[in-house]
């Protein structure tokens, strides 16, 4: 089985979605079809039930092969990478998740901890919405940049980096768009889409599933990340609460971001696994501890 084949079956594991997994791999849909049903002709067993025409799932057997293999394709990969920094003269590479999109606001904690640690790397990506505490538990990042709360057992929340104020974007043709501001109340009469990720107090944090005034706010489609729901949102099937950064990373002519005076500000902080903590982590949260938040309230 070359090793193209197994990062095709882990990432198909993982998105359930033969179209995802070639979008996310820059390979075909035919090329991912090929290489399962290759897999599957030299174990002689299905590794994914396809029955269901909307969506796979793995067969016990295919689950049985994706635990055993991930930890040695992620060792495989971790070595490599390992040597490419030793290459530079990098003894470790701190890897960062970013559920908020303001990367450029947030240079100050990055530019001060490459000058306090020239001998650590930095890798900064965007995470994604859909199962983020997975990628931390999997080791597939070292650190989370999380709203709260988070109250996860086996999660540590570290410094709060940024503080935002709350912000409703709807489409430019929306009956609110003619508004300047909007109210926690207002969202009530309104869909709002429901994100797949979990747990759910810490979706409900960013949108609350009740107004103050007792009434549902209804979730709507299922979404997987913010292209998605930005499109909803811009033909007037949805609105949805963001933070106040998005006003400035997320300029569009379709969509009109309305402040919500009336709802608590949003805060987001460094998460890692607990027990996981090295010196690379460590320093990261001394670093934001000693520059103190970023304030983006309104």
């Amino acid at each position: 089985m070359e090793l193209r084949d197994i990062e095709i079956f882990l990432v198909l594991a993982d998105e359930l979605h033969f179209g995802r997994t070639g979008e996310r791999l820059g390979v075909s849909q035919a090329r991912v079809s090929q290489a399962i049903g290759r897999q599957e002709r030299i174990l002689g067993a299905a590794l994914f039930d396809r029955s269901n025409r909307r969506r796979i799932r793995l067969t016990p057997l295919g689950r049985q092969l994706c635990d055993d293999l991930r930890p040695v394709h992620a060792g495989l990969h971790a070595g490599l990478e390992r040597a490419r920094l030793a290459a530079r003269g990098i003894t470790a590479e701190l890897r960062v998740g970013m559920l908020p999109i303001n990367v450029h606001e947030l240079r100050p904690y990055w530019g001060a901890f490459r000058a306090r640690h020239p001998h650590w790397g930095l890798q900064i990506r965007q995470a994604s919405l859909v199962d983020p505490f997975g990628a931390l538990r999997r080791g597939e990042t070292d650190v989370l940049v999380a709203w709260l709360p988070v109250e996860e057992p086996d999660l540590t929340v570290g410094p709060v980096l940024t503080v935002e104020s709350r912000v409703l974007a709807v489409g430019t043709d929306h009956e609110l768009a003619r508004r300047t501001s909007a109210s926690l109340e207002v969202l009530g009469d309104f869909q709002h889409a429901d994100v797949e990720s979990r747990p759910d107090y810490w979706i409900d944090s960013y949108v609350p599933p009740h107004t103050r005034g007792g009434r549902v706010i209804e979730r709507g489609p299922l979404v997987r990340s913010t292209e998605e729901l930005l499109t909803l949102i811009s033909l007037g099937e949805i609105v949805s609460l963001f933070p106040d950064h998005m006003m400035r990373y997320c300029v569009r002519p379709d969509i009109v971001y309305l402040p919500v005076r009336d709802m608590e500000a949003l805060s987001y902080a460094l998460v890692w696994r607990s027990g996981t903590e090295n010196g690379a982590i460590l320093a990261l949260a001394q670093t934001v501890r000693d520059l103190g938040p970023r304030s983006g309230v309104c």
